[in-house]
């Protein structure tokens, strides 16, 4: 994947991401983007570890992942903030 696409499925993962966990409000575009690009990452590793398969494209699986695993990095922000 190029860069604009991953600049693009990091906004979407990341806009997902924080209408799941509640931080809608607190997250601006550049964080949701940045949010959703770390967390395919934190997806991709997870899933790889459980002998899964991390993100593969631009497609609905990886975009599951990605928004998986930025559901952990929020929920772990989450935790140290709080």
């Amino acid at each position: 994947m190029g860069i604009l696409s991953w600049i693009i499925f990091g906004a979407l993962a990341g806009w997902i991401a924080s209408g799941i966990t509640g931080d809608k409000k607190r997250m601006g575009c550049g964080m949701n983007i940045v949010i959703g690009i770390v967390g395919a990452s934190i997806g991709g590793l997870v899933f790889n570890m459980i002998g899964g398969t991390g993100v593969t494209g631009f497609n609905l699986w990886s975009l599951f992942v990605a928004v998986v695993g930025a559901v952990i990095l929020l929920s772990l922000i989450n935790a140290l903030r709080n």
